[in-house]
């Protein structure tokens, strides 16, 4: 063989091996898109602050007891895991990756310079390769097919948009308050926040929204053919709307602070001079007294409800659905 021909198959094998590397490179850093059909979280869940959400067989969570920290583990609170050491709310998932809002790093990460920052970030579902998305403040984030629905919050005021979840198209879609927690078969169900607190639907294939019901509701969550929310006009008393029948049922007349369901329960906290953490079948049978006291950020699993003791930061507890015990969650 030539010293000549030599040369010239040397070089195109370098070149194909660059090309290759190249198309690697590419291909590796490239984001995955989503099955359609996707939802990132559950109305309930991200209405209580989104501090644990399940997906495919694995439930992420922010581990109260460990600072907030990203962590996961299986549905019946097995294998533990620590994924990161962010801080984190308002967590999403869907096909390859979990999306989320940092708060700040745990104080014993060693991320000094990560503790004070706050950024919405893309994550794969072990917690590594972290993205920054938006150094935005969001209020609350839904994540529909391959889009995250945002609600922002600045200091000249709130806007409500859409960002692809590779960062290649961002939508402003309102200057006003939106929440995008309640989403189902690619549609989003929100109350208005204008004139009028009626329940409205944004249909997140062309981005028209229609009024779907007059009511004056506030935190929707539609589960079947059902509309949960709380009743504005009648001192937040907890509801549920027949979006078949055009009617409404009062599961509660006491003022209700905040709710979440799933499993076939509603979990929800009494405001009053008696505060108490109570539950009922969602058709508003057998309720149920949980807890006394004032709680807050209620999350569902397919196995297990977790709520907060108001005012505490670093407490949580934990009970299977249905049952009438509970106790702290100290993972």
């Amino acid at each position: 063989m030539s010293k000549t021909l030599k040369t010239v198959l040397t070089v195109t094998v370098c070149i194909a091996m660059l090309a290759l590397l190249g198309v690697t490179m590419f291909f590796k850093g490239r984001v995955q898109m989503n099955p359609a059909g996707t939802i990132g979280n559950t109305g309930g869940n991200l209405n209580n602050d989104g501090l644990f959400c399940e997906y495919d067989g694995t439930v992420y969570f922010s581990n109260i007891a460990a600072g907030g920290v990203l962590c996961a583990m299986n549905p019946d609170e097995t294998n533990v895991r620590r994924l990161n050491d962010l801080k984190v709310r308002n967590i999403l998932a869907g096909g390859k990756y979990l999306y989320f809002f940092q708060t700040g790093a745990a104080e014993d990460s060693g991320l000094v310079q990560l503790r004070g920052m706050i950024t919405f970030n893309r994550c794969k579902l072990d917690g590594k390769s972290i993205t920054a998305l938006t150094n935005d403040v969001v209020v609350t984030g839904q994540l529909v097919d391959n889009y995250l629905y945002l609600l922002t919050s600045a200091n000249s005021g709130p806007s409500f948009y859409k960002l692809k979840i590779d960062k290649s198209d961002l939508v402003p879609l309102a200057d006003y308050n939106i929440n995008p927690a309640c989403a189902v078969n690619g549609t989003i169900y929100y109350n208005g926040t204008q004139q009028d607190h009626y329940l409205y639907a944004l249909n997140t294939a062309n981005d028209v929204v229609s009024e779907v019901w007059h009511g004056n509701i506030w935190y929707p969550v539609v589960d079947g053919n059902y509309v949960y929310y709380l009743d504005v006009e009648n001192n937040y008393r907890l509801c549920r709307y027949s979006l078949s029948q055009n009617e409404i049922q009062v599961l509660t007349q006491d003022r209700v602070d905040c709710f979440n369901l799933g499993g076939g329960y509603l979990y929800y906290q009494k405001n009053g001079s008696q505060p108490q953490l109570r539950f009922m079948r969602t058709d508003g049978s057998d309720d149920t007294m949980l807890a006394e006291g004032n709680f807050t950020h209620i999350n569902i699993t397919s196995r297990y409800v977790y709520f907060q003791p108001f005012g505490e930061e670093d407490t949580i507890y934990h009970s299977a659905i249905g049952s009438t015990l509970y106790n702290l969650f100290t993972p």
